[in-house]
């Protein structure tokens, strides 16, 4: 960044005397020259030919000209249309390498004296963790672990879904159907005994349900003659959902089905079941609450090794068994205050029209609480406990994206001024060739089962390349772990958090290619480059770059993307966007490589050059350890 300035500097400069006109801060835009043309920074001159009164390509020119004639800082450019393409001089480019070989804090930018608090994972402990919580989870670490290196104090977070409904289910299905079954005395991980339950008790309720719709369709002389009613409407909404044509009276007949799906689905006895065992939950009923207590504890264990495998941490965890009272009891206080209002049936909504937006439950007309009253106490609790939080990031997919407008909005009308620095780090869903997925009819893919998948295929990869010789067995799994997880990690950060995805794993192990394992390939290499140069003596640069005449530009190439880094740190933490670290990592390895296949290293006979290639390389391995960091990723020292 200090090198552009100083450019940007001599540029302003050197148009003044040229045109005699004083360009204003901003008004001079670099960019990296493309790879097809000399040069390494590129001057956008069209919008500077309103103030030189020539056209952009003159204005490149003479702009050339003079900064050659005055400049000892450039050795030659040349213009593409309206673009200025310079190339720097060589003492330029080993001051800037000497720069960064001497920097005592690498990858770490000055302290801005702000605090952050990033939330992800955030588990309903009615299930175990699937693919979707994959990319949330390292997102939200490495959001954290950029924001870090940005200079900023940071609180890793998560909230426990731990209460409601859906937990209710889980519960109910045990009791009904689990005959004691324990983590223990199934061998299952407790988090994904606890999700069976879960299914389970979405497959009888659907049974339920189908049975009442058929006994409401027997009394009702419009739809008696009808045999499986519910079986029916499934088959009139693949119709519709394929585009065929769906006659009038098939029409009038799901109207009149639906209406008793939709009766069924309140009426059936597992949901009233559910229903009644959280409103015992809420009234602490002990044997209830012992269940829950239970149940969820199994779930965190559960979670616990699958935090381990991920290789993600937490620094606070927040419960919504905890934060939903206070939630509630902020509801009511606005309620008072007229902020919300109350229905007939009792139940208390914000009126959120005069923002565009509709009215929005907070309290059921049974005095439960919805997923936005414990959201409100829990913003309420952090910002309580932890004062000095400059902004706290939700790390949560793009289908709540409402969701989170609506609760920032909620806590403004509030009053609460920090509001404002709530913000929603959105991201899109990680899709598969098989489909979306569903929790409740158990087509998730499971977290631990993608994993161990990645760490196997790892395994079978790199034994194929026979990557592994000499290695201990401890070695060997420690590489399959790196590589399998490091391959996982970067191909679903790698991709903008915005956009969704497809996860293709036989794609994101590959070691050539936009891949994690091609990266940590050429830090493997580096390494043992390094390696040869500590066996031979030649570790130590010395007086070497002040004796260097020359560098080749494919060096100046690797130099100029070192001393990006920090820049680049900068414009993902301003994005909250690990995409950034990953592309750079990539282009990083990648143009170490293009040096590696033109420029000999240890045939060099030129010492100083020799030792300065080593010097290089291994402030190249260090910035590429230092990325992939960021992004949660080992890099190995041998492959």
């Amino acid at each position: 960044m200090i090198l552009e300035k100083e450019i940007i500097s001599k540029i302003k400069d050197a148009f003044q005397v040229v045109f005699g006109s004083e360009l204003a801060e901003g008004q001079v835009t670099l960019q990296p020259t493309r790879k097809e043309f000399d040069g390494t920074h590129t001057v956008v001159c069209f919008p500077l030919a309103r103030f030189s009164k020539t056209g952009p390509e003159q204005t490149a020119e003479k702009l050339g000209e003079q900064l050659i004639e005055t400049s000892d800082l450039f050795s030659r450019y040349n213009v593409v249309k309206g673009f200025l393409n310079l190339s720097l001089n060589h003492e330029c480019w080993i001051s800037v390498f000497q720069g960064l070989n001497d920097d005592p804090n690498p990858g770490k930018l000055e302290s801005t004296g702000q605090e952050v608090m990033v939330e992800y994972s955030s588990p309903n402990t009615n299930k175990p963790l699937h693919l979707g919580h994959l990319r949330n989870n390292f997102l939200g670490w490495s959001v954290s672990e950029i924001l870090k290196a940005a200079g900023n104090t940071v609180h890793k977070v998560q909230i426990i879904n731990d209460r409601g409904i859906h937990i209710c289910k889980s519960m109910v299905a045990w009791l009904k159907f689990g005959e004691g079954e324990t983590p223990e005395s199934s061998g299952k991980k407790g988090d994904k005994l606890v999700g069976d339950y879960y299914v389970r008790f979405d497959q009888e309720y659907k049974k339920q349900i189908a049975e009442l719709v058929e006994d409401y369709a027997k009394h009702d002389d419009r739809v008696s003659s009808l045999k499986k009613p519910f079986h029916w409407v499934n088959q009139i909404d693949k119709k519709l959902k394929e585009g065929k044509e769906v006659s009038d009276e098939e029409q009038g007949i799901l109207l009149i089905l639906k209406t008793f799906i939709k009766k069924a689905e309140a009426n059936a006895p597992l949901i009233q079941e559910a229903k009644d065992l959280l409103l015992r939950w809420e009234s602490k009923e002990p044997a209830v609450y012992d269940l829950w207590k239970q149940m969820n504890g199994w779930v965190y264990s559960g979670f616990d090794t699958t935090y381990e495998t991920m290789g993600v941490d937490f620094d606070k965890l927040y419960y919504e068994s905890d934060t939903y009272l206070l939630g509630k009891d902020e509801v009511l206080r606005g309620l008072e205050r007229g902020v919300f209002f109350k229905k007939e049936d009792g139940s208390v909504w914000v009126d959120l029209s005069d923002k565009g937006l509709d009215q929005k439950l907070l309290l059921r007309s049974d005095g439960t609480s919805v997923y936005m009253t414990q959201d409100i106490g829990t913003a309420i609790l952090r910002f309580r406990g932890f004062p000095a939080i400059a902004r706290q990031v939700y790390t949560v997919g793009n289908e709540q994206e409402y969701h989170f407008k609506v609760l920032f909005l909620i806590l403004e009308k509030l009053g609460y001024a920090w509001a404002k620095e709530c913000y929603h780090l959105s991201y899109g869903m990680v899709d598969l060739p098989s489909g979306k997925m569903k929790s409740r009819e158990g087509t998730v893919v499971d977290a631990d089962d993608l994993m161990q998948e990645m760490l196997d295929t790892a395994e079978e990869h790199t034994k194929e390349l026979g990557k592994i010789e000499g290695f201990t067995d401890d070695q060997a799994r420690e590489l399959y772990y790196n590589l399998g997880l490091g391959a996982l990690k970067y191909f679903l950060l790698k991709v903008d958090p915005k956009k969704r995805m497809l996860f293709d794993p036989n794609e994101s192990i590959q070691f050539q290619g936009h891949t994690g394992p091609f990266i940590q390939y050429t830090h493997a290499r580096i390494s043992a480059i390094l390696r040869k140069a500590t066996q031979i003596g030649l570790d130590d640069l010395g007086d070497s770059l002040a004796k260097l005449e020359n560098l080749e530009p494919v060096e100046i190439s690797v130099i100029k993307l070192l001393s990006d880094f920090k820049e680049k740190i900068k414009e993902a933490a301003h994005h909250y966007s690990p995409d950034v670290i990953a592309q750079y990592a990539y282009e990083l390895a990648k143009e170490y490589n293009r040096f590696y296949q033109e420029i000999s290293i240890f045939n060099e006979e030129n010492t100083h050059k020799l030792k300065f290639r080593i010097a290089f390389s291994r402030l190249t391995a260090q910035t590429i350890s230092q990325a992939m960091a960021l992004l949660g990723i080992k890099v190995p020292e041998r492959m």
